[in-house]
């Protein structure tokens, strides 16, 4: 019998644990998606760490934002926290003013942070074999 298969919505929905910063392991990628590709899974693993974070409405403030990165993009981060592009980068992507960053914006200040990163090079250099 297959291990019954869940969306991330579903997933996050069933899951009563909210550890703030992480992801309970009833929110691991492969429970939400099953036999999704390691993109796939990274994506879904990227929203359930915002979506468990943010609050109510569904945001994250920018201390939150830092939290967050700050725990769970350790190594991208590394060394940026002082380089005013990163503090640039931050404070330029909450459009509404509000100090409120939606999963949008989150999303593209991990993709920003990681064209940043000094593991960049290394990442580029890592061949998987089969």
């Amino acid at each position: 019998m297959e291990p019954q298969q869940f969306t991330a919505a579903e997933a996050l929905a069933s899951c009563v644990s909210r550890t703030p910063y992480s992801v309970p392991s009833c929110l691991s990628p492969p429970s939400a998606l099953g036999k999704g590709s390691d993109l796939e899974k990274a994506f879904a693993t990227a929203a359930l760490v915002y979506y468990n974070a943010a609050g109510p409405d569904g945001k994250l403030s920018k201390a939150e934002t830092k939290n967050v990165l700050q725990t769970q993009f350790t190594h991208f981060i590394q060394g940026q926290d002082t380089k005013p592009k990163y503090l640039e980068i931050i404070s330029s992507l909450d459009e509404n003013k509000d100090d409120k960053i939606d999963f949008e914006d989150f999303m593209i200040l991990s993709l920003s942070l990681t064209l940043m990163s000094d593991l960049l090079p290394e990442i580029r250099n890592v061949r998987k074999t089969k």
